[in-house]
């Protein structure tokens, strides 16, 4: 498939065919990588890293990750 270079304010960028995107679950914002293999660009999917629960809790050091948090007031259409 050809796609053509295109430019973007002061950057050049392709566009990537939506049947594309969607086969590898790609969204907007997402990360991508970005290698030079030879005389190639190469764009993959970062692989995402499985943790278990059991090696996160090995790995918690006791920190309370909630120790900001605030029940303020209501601010919108919630329910307390």
């Amino acid at each position: 498939m050809e796609a053509r270079l295109q430019k973007w304010g002061n950057s050049l960028g392709i566009r990537i065919p939506s049947n594309i995107l969607k086969s590898l679950n790609i969204k907007t914002n997402d990360i991508l990588n970005i290698e030079l293999d030879d005389n190639k660009i190469v764009i993959s999917v970062p692989q995402k890293k499985k943790i278990s629960l059991e090696k996160r809790f090995k790995e918690y050091n006791g920190e309370n990750l909630a120790k900001n948090f605030s029940w303020d007031e209501s601010v919108g259409k919630e329910i307390w």
